[in-house]
Parts: C-alpha cells; sequence; structure tokens
C-alpha cells in the first residue's frame, strides 16, 4: 500500500513517521508512505498557497492551483487507483469500519486542509471527505497522522497475527480490561480468574467484562453489534438490558 500526505506543513509528520509501527510495515514491505509539500506546488517566489475568500470574510482559504496540481503529480503513481480524501469538519466521521475499507485499496492520498477551508473547486478532485470528529483542529495534520495510523496497523505482517482481532470496535464492542504484573500491587489485585489457567473462564470473563464495559460507556454500539445467545445471557446477568430503550437484543 501506498499512502501520499499532502500538506502545508510537512515538518509536522517528522516523528510520526518514525513510529515503530509505521517503520516496521515500511521495512517489511507493507507500506510506502510519502509527504508531499504543497509550497512545491506554489508559483513564485513566495510561493503562496493560500488567498483571501471572495465576497469577503475573515480568514484564509487554501488556493486551488498548488492543491490540484499536487493531486495530478501525485494520484497517477497508483495507476488510476488513487482514492484521494480530503480531512475536513464537513466530511463523515471516521471509523473502524472505514479503516478496514482503506486498508484494502493500493494508494491512499490524504489532503491536509489548513485555515478557513480550501477553496471549493479542489472538491471536484476528491473521493471523499472525512473528519475524525466533531470538533476543529487547527489543520487536518493531526487527522491525517490518524487516519494512516489506524489503517496502517491493519496491513498484513504489521502487527502480530491475531493481535488486533479483539481490539475495542473490532468486534463492534469495546475492548475488556487488561492487566499484567504485579499480580498485586499496592492491594489492587488481577481478577482471580485470569490466574486461575482456566481458559474457558478466561474466554467468558472477558467476554462479559468487554459487555459490561460496552453497556456502561458506549451502549449504542449494543444496537449494531452481532450477539450471540450467550452474549444475551450474559447481559441478562448483568441485568441491565432492560434499562435500555426499546431493548439490545436484535430480532431472531
Amino acid at each position: 500500500m501506498k499512502i501520499s500526505i499532502i500538506t502545508m506543513f510537512p515538518e509536522m509528520f517528522g516523528s510520526f513517521l518514525q513510529g515503530p509501527v509505521l517503520r516496521r510495515a515500511v521495512r517489511k514491505g507493507a507500506l510506502e508512505i510519502e509527504v508531499v509539500d504543497l509550497k512545491d506546488y506554489a508559483p513564485g517566489s513566495f510561493r503562496h498557497i493560500d488567498d483571501s475568500p471572495f465576497g469577503g470574510g475573515r480568514g484564509m482559504v487554501m488556493r486551488c492551483q498548488p492543491v490540484i496540481d499536487s493531486l495530478r503529480a501525485v494520484a497517477p503513481a497508483a495507476g488510476g487507483k488513487s482514492r484521494i480524501v480530503a480531512l475536513t469538519p464537513a466530511g463523515s466521521v471516521f471509523c473502524q469500519k472505514k479503516a478496514r475499507e482503506f486498508a484494502q485499496i493500493s494508494h491512499l492520498v490524504l489532503v491536509c486542509g489548513h485555515y478557513e477551508g480550501m477553496d471549493e473547486r479542489i472538491y471536484r478532485f476528491v473521493d471523499e471527505e472525512l473528519s475524525i470528529g466533531d470538533y476543529v483542529l487547527t489543520g487536518g495534520e493531526p487527522a491525517a497522522m490518524v487516519v494512516a495510523d489506524a489503517v496502517v496497523r491493519l496491513l498484513p505482517d504489521v502487527l502480530r497475527e491475531g493481535s488486533a482481532d479483539e481490539e475495542s470496535f473490532e468486534n463492534g464492542l469495546l475492548e475488556y480490561p487488561q492487566y499484567t504484573q504485579p499480580a498485586d500491587y499496592d492491594g489492587m489485585k488481577v481478577p482471580d480468574v485470569l490466574l486461575s489457567g482456566n481458559h474457558a473462564l478466561i474466554r467468558r470473563w472477558r467476554r462479559k467484562e468487554s459487555l459490561r464495559r460496552t453497556l456502561e460507556r458506549r451502549p449504542e454500539l449494543l444496537a449494531k453489534a452481532e450477539l450471540s445467545e450467550e452474549d444475551e445471557e450474559i447481559l441478562r446477568e448483568l441485568k441491565m438490558g432492560e434499562n435500555l430503550k426499546g431493548g439490545i437484543f436484535p430480532p431472531r
């Protein structure tokens, strides 16, 4: 997979590119990543990338010419198979399902917005707009890092096999609590079941705690999750299922 990040501030990605997961992906040949400096596509000695908006108003707007020229230069690199994504508060909200979708494509182009936004004509060259949440950042660079990190860790052989399978959102639920040494720290003890060696009991405990945590913190996720008969039984044990409006169990 190749990821191209188009930005006004390439220096922001220095330490990000040195992260262990990205470096491992590059070393294993699963990833090629490039940071494209928009200033290289801005004409004139001052290399203006932004300008005042037509019609007046506060702030500056990213000019269409540098961005579109950079897209024309970068996108053909994947033989027309590029997915161009603009990072903007107006986009659909990024999620784990979208990360898995992106991990299947050959070339992902992330365009980092800035200032008051981008010239609307840029979006004619964009396949989709994406947001990482309902808040506003100074620029799209942090969002691009979030998206790239979430996607890269899903590429083959980047993480240890199976290590991402039970993480939060992978199965529609939040992940169960995790513990490591020491077993007793200042009176705070690891649950006995995790020390029992009984893998069947451990599996059920983890599933129960995953359901409990999801029910308490993100109950809306249960409406979309695929729940087994055992899950329904566990939720009844928690005595909380009936408190959710409309119920939480999908029709059979």
